[in-house]
């Protein structure tokens, strides 16, 4: 069993999650994977990125110049994407979505530097949809009763008439397996089309791939990125509704 958690060697080409190592607790065996290992390197990355951000804005000049100036950039970002569709609302979520917008991003490119992206594997997809799902029904209870929760979830028809009941539930349900597999399946398809290219072309991909790494990695990721918390967002609106507190 291969343990390397890179996509490829000179002469092979590897997509699979593999087990690097077993343990045992509780009487059952757990695995680490590559996934796991590709996850610990994307936080790590993000977590130092953080510390070193926190020192250089604790001694901000009053004109950003260097890496300051790279920090602002992308918190001005980041609450420019939030608020634009959030609006005041999305102050309490900035966090939240520039976190997840940050961990996705990095994911997804982190192909380019060798490693399988931890959004190729539903393991990771699924837990971030879910984590969006709980806070968007979070939300949901939280700035309106359970009346207009049911008069919601009946409509079209007439509260008293919940014929549309089951289909809009389903609808609820759907939102992070949609969630989920779209991030999953488009990072997961261009990472097997570029396994492939390499695998068969081996001995004449040396530079024409980097156009096919700029789109499937840096274009696709960002665009996947960007959808999987615009919906998150947009979710969360309409959750919330036209409360404000």
């Amino acid at each position: 069993m291969r343990s390397s958690i890179l996509l490829a060697t000179s002469t092979e080409v590897d997509i699979e999650v593999h087990g690097l190592f077993s343990y045992e607790l509780f009487g059952h065996t757990f695995w680490i994977t590559t996934t796991h290992v590709c996850v610990l390197i994307v936080m790590l990355i993000l977590l130092g990125f953080a510390i070193v951000a926190n020192r250089a804005m604790k001694h901000a000049s009053q004109v950003p110049t260097g890496f300051q100036n790279v920090v602002e950039l992308i918190v001005e970002m980041l609450d420019k994407m939030v608020h634009g569709v959030m609006g005041k609302k999305g102050e309490r979520f900035a966090n939240y979505i520039g976190t997840v917008f940050l961990f996705i991003l990095l994911s997804n490119i982190s192909g380019l530097f060798g490693l399988r992206p931890p959004t190729a594997d539903y393991g990771v997809t699924l837990p971030l949809a879910l984590m969006s799902f709980c806070i968007i029904h979070f939300c949901q209870f939280k700035h309106n009763s359970l009346k207009e929760i049911w008069v919601d979830m009946c409509s079209p028809l007439p509260p008293w008439l919940p014929l549309w009941l089951p289909i809009n539930l389903i609808g609820e349900i759907a939102v992070p397996i949609s969630l989920s597999l779209r991030l999953f399946a488009n990072i997961l398809s261009g990472t097997i089309i570029m396994a492939l290219i390499y695998a068969l072309l081996s001995k004449f991909a040396y530079f024409w791939p980097g156009a096919l790494h700029a789109y499937f990695d840096i274009f696709s990721g960002c665009i996947q990125t960007y959808v999987f918390c615009m919906l998150t967002m947009t979710y969360i609106t309409n959750a919330i509704g036209d409360k404000e507190e």
